[in-house]
């Protein structure tokens, strides 16, 4: 089973291991923000399966705060100041399709 750290490195075409701990840190933000988002309690992806759809959410937001994490927009679309705010966009759109709507 490819773990998320596997995966959001293999997003960012990343071989080493040398930032690991720090990718992680990224994940476990990312996770926080997807529970939050979806009205669940903190910690619910470490005892809950986490759906495709969130997973790459969190897998996409991690590796935009790594790309980002120098406080620019980072990455592929550096050069473009809407490529920040369509990260979030599609990060949340993802997130609306498992959120718990219930009051």
């Amino acid at each position: 089973m490819t773990t998320l750290l596997e995966k959001v490195k293999a997003n960012l075409i990343l071989e080493h291991d040398a930032h690991d701990e720090l990718l992680g840190l990224y994940i476990t933000a990312a996770t926080r923000y997807a529970e939050s988002y979806q009205h669940r309690a903190e910690n619910y992806y470490s005892t809950n399966a986490m759906p495709p759809t969130t997973e790459q959410a969190v897998i996409m937001l991690s590796s935009h705060f790594y790309e980002s994490r120098d406080g620019s927009t980072g990455g592929f679309f550096s050069d473009n100041v809407q490529a920040g705010q369509q990260v979030w966009n599609t990060v949340n759109l993802l997130l609306r399709l498992d959120r718990e709507w219930k009051v």
